[in-house]
């Protein structure tokens, strides 16, 4: 099966003044008061601490504890231990709010995961674990987290930073460098591919180094991106609001299987995909700070979809688009098979989730994590009435136009026209799509019909991140930055499909959302080479959306 990252292999900025992001060495870094307590906090509390999926009155914060030589991830030895934890208002730890003790051991692989409640909305807290060794007591560094804000308040902003796509092997985590030097984001959000399953050696090998299959496989390598320094940091500066796309699994994944899966038990067989998906959930629980199924114990669901509201300004609903969808279709281009209702992307329970949430009544903005690109991307498209026409002989064309990529929303065009007839037909205002997966930068209206937009309007926006570092097509073509072929690509995609306004093939780096009453503006972060562990960070375009309006326009520089 054509991939979409080889499909936009296969097809191919104006220069911006730089801007460096703060790096203050803030209380989330700290670490042990001196050098001895930090070599024994670097070896018990090897993958640092997180926290994630802010509430109100409720925070999850995560680690994971390394108590003897012999408790390596993965490895199913160890003893059991309790690790005491606890928030404060301060980074001193002078004005301690909650405190507690968690219990673990090698069947939840040394990880701790606490849903700490009874917390005042839109506060930073600082947070911390503690072991106790034959050494004496050692303490982790020192994490920094946010409650969001009560439910019926009006923050007068919100700012988020997303990302997407960070392949160990293919480069270092200087955009997440880029994130943890920011002192003005509530919250990052991640769209997925956190993790690839590959065996991959390029910069940096994988651990394991081979694809991974078994509960100790997935486990290892959640270990070794948490032993990522920029990662770690950025982990410990802001909450996170995550979700899984394909790779946390396997490359293009179903709900019944993967293209990169091989059922059966001889010697090039993968086992069971239900067992192995489950193995890789199993893993992600553990070491992710998220709820699932709404709670951070572990083996209670593995619903990931789920909402995070940040008073009566935004609400943010992320999406899992792997668990429940059918298998894509095989062919790219005109299978009209893409628009069959009985095909599902989201399963009908996450479809009504997700069109009952987009309702003006409950936040003004309406935020879509969706791990995939949602609004149509077309090799051509016609209008609607036309394709039903020539559909009237024979079914010969999708509805929305011949489409590139069928892993992504155009490979499942029911759900998507229920979610942009509801949003039509109800009159929703003020929703923004955040996206990952296709390692590049996108900004672009939902429009109603692609094939007679702008005549038919539109009805949202979608904002799309670039990688941390997996493959663009420059990459893929091994061509230099802004060169003629990833121009002409860019520029040919953009003239078959008007409601893009901005496409960017060649960089990797982050986004910053900011939102506010009047509009929500996205600002691209890039870096330069992802070789490059040092790699400097710098603003390259901005667009927004003003309220009520569903629609992107540029701007000349990004939020102060």
């Amino acid at each position: 099966m054509t991939t979409r990252r080889t499909v936009l292999a296969s097809g191919a900025g104006a220069s911006a003044a730089a801007l460096t992001a703060r790096a203050t060495g803030p209380a989330s870094s700290a670490g042990p008061a001196n050098s001895a307590d930090a070599g024994a906090a670097r070896r018990v509390f090897t993958h640092g601490v997180a926290s994630g999926d802010p509430l109100p009155q409720a925070v999850v914060i995560w680690t994971r504890v390394t108590p003897t030589p012999a408790s390596k991830p993965g490895s199913g030895k160890g003893p059991q231990v309790a690790v005491r934890w606890e928030v404060a208002r301060d980074a001193g730890f002078r004005h301690v709010v909650r405190r507690g003790v968690a219990r673990t051991g090698p069947s939840r692989d040394h990880t701790v995961k606490v849903d700490v409640t009874g917390l005042t909305p839109a506060t930073w807290f600082h947070y911390r674990f503690a072991l106790t060794t034959v050494d004496g007591v050692v303490h982790s560094r020192t994490g920094r987290t946010r409650t969001a804000p009560a439910a019926d308040s009006d923050p007068g902003h919100l700012r988020l930073g997303f990302a997407s796509c960070s392949n160990f092997p293919e480069g270092f985590f200087a955009a997440y460098r880029g994130l943890a030097a920011r002192d003005d984001l509530h919250a990052v959000v991640h769209l997925g591919d956190y993790l690839y399953e590959s065996g991959t050696k390029k910069l940096r090998a994988h651990v394991p180094d081979h694809e991974i299959v078994s509960l100790a496989d997935y486990r290892q390598r959640h270990a070794q991106y948490k032993t990522d320094p920029d990662l770690q940091d950025a982990h410990a500066k802001f909450p996170w609001i995550v979700t899984w796309d394909d790779h946390e699994v396997t490359n293009d994944a179903y709900r019944d299987g993967a293209e990169n899966h091989t059922p059966g038990s001889g010697p090039d067989g993968e086992g069971s995909y239900a067992r192995r998906r489950a193995r890789a959930h199993r893993a992600y629980d553990e070491w992710m700070p998220a709820r699932l199924d709404g709670t951070a114990a572990l083996g209670d669901g593995t619903r990931l979809y789920r909402r995070i509201r940040f008073g009566r300004l935004a609400e943010l609903s992320m999406l899992d688009l792997r668990t429940y969808r059918d298998q894509q279709v095989t062919q790219t281009g005109t299978d009209a098979t893409v628009d069959d209702p009985d095909r599902t992307i989201t399963g009908q329970a996450q479809l009504d989730w997700l069109t009952d949430g987009l309702d003006d009544g409950r936040a003004q903005w309406k935020l879509v994590g969706t791990s995939v690109m949602f609004a149509p991307l077309k090799v051509v498209a016609l209008p609607r009435d036309v394709v039903a026409a020539i559909n009237t002989l024979s079914p010969l064309l999708p509805e929305d136009g011949a489409y590139v990529n069928p892993d992504q929303w155009d490979g499942y065009t029911a759900d998507r026209r229920t979610v942009i007839d509801h949003l039509q037909e109800a009159e929703v205002s003020d929703t923004v799509f955040l996206t990952g997966d296709i390692h590049s930068a996108w900004a672009m209206d939902v429009p109603v019909d692609a094939g007679s937009y702008p005549l038919t309007g539109s009805v949202a926006v979608e904002f799309v991140c670039t990688s941390v570092t997996s493959d663009n097509l420059k990459d893929a073509l091994g061509t230099p930055p802004r060169s003629a072929p990833n121009l002409a690509a860019e520029q040919a995609i953009m003239a078959a499909n008007q409601h893009i306004k901005y496409l960017n093939f060649d960089d990797h780096g982050f986004c910053v959302l900011d939102v506010t009453a009047e509009r929500t503006q996205c600002d691209w972060f890039v870096i330069g080479s992802r070789a490059d562990r040092r790699s400097p960070v710098r603003w390259t375009r901005s667009f927004r959306t003003l309220s009520g309006s569903s629609t992107v326009q540029e701007v000349d520089r990004p939020v102060s």
